[in-house]
């Protein structure tokens, strides 16, 4: 299974399940920005308990890793589970949303497009995937996350709202980062 097969499985079993759900991280990078290797999806996703019993059938013992124990811990504690595909060594890291202003405001704005020839999928818009880079960037200050980010800025930059990113930025105490990032930006 190639990463994009394993993108379409994944939106066509949430979708069939009724799972409100956007996929950020790298898939939503390479989108809006330039291409890179990646081998896991990153999708946040409003799953409660009663889609449990659905995800585990669609996403079968015989060809997935999913532990229903951490599929319930995480929806509990509002975090993350993984579904391995481990043919291929892939992974869907599965966020489940906080339901706070932030995940609200990342639900109201994501986009409908077609990451993947003829798939339509619901996909972060640019300006949250920066500000989620951002986060990680201060977590573990990983440069692969402000490549990222330049890249998207350096294509996408006359299509995002900078006053978005600048207005969660102050709320999220990420503004240095952004300033570093925007003085980066002007040296290229």
């Amino acid at each position: 299974m190639e990463p994009y097969d394993l993108l379409k499985y994944m939106v066509k079993a949430f979708e069939s399940l009724g799972i409100r759900y956007f996929i950020t991280g790298s898939i939503a990078s390479i989108f809006y920005g330039e291409p890179r290797f990646t081998n896991d999806i990153d999708v946040v996703a409003d799953i409660g308990e009663e889609h449990i019993s659905g995800i585990l059938k669609l996403f079968p013992a015989n060809e997935f890793y999913l532990s229903e124990d951490a599929m319930r811990n995480a929806i509990r504690g509002q975090y993350q589970f993984d579904i391995i595909h481990p043919a291929s060594g892939l992974k869907i890291d599965v966020v489940i949303t906080k339901k706070d202003d932030f995940d609200k405001s990342r639900f109201k704005r994501l986009r409908r497009v077609t990451p993947v020839e003829e798939t339509f999928a619901n996909l972060a818009s640019p300006e949250d995937v920066i500000i989620m880079k951002m986060k990680y960037y201060k977590k573990g200050e990983s440069e692969k996350h402000l490549r990222d980010i330049t890249s998207l800025l350096k294509i996408s930059g006359d299509k995002i709202d900078m006053a978005y990113i600048e207005y969660w930025a102050k709320k999220l105490d990420l503004l240095d980062i952004w300033n570093a990032i925007l003085q980066r930006l002007k040296k290229t």
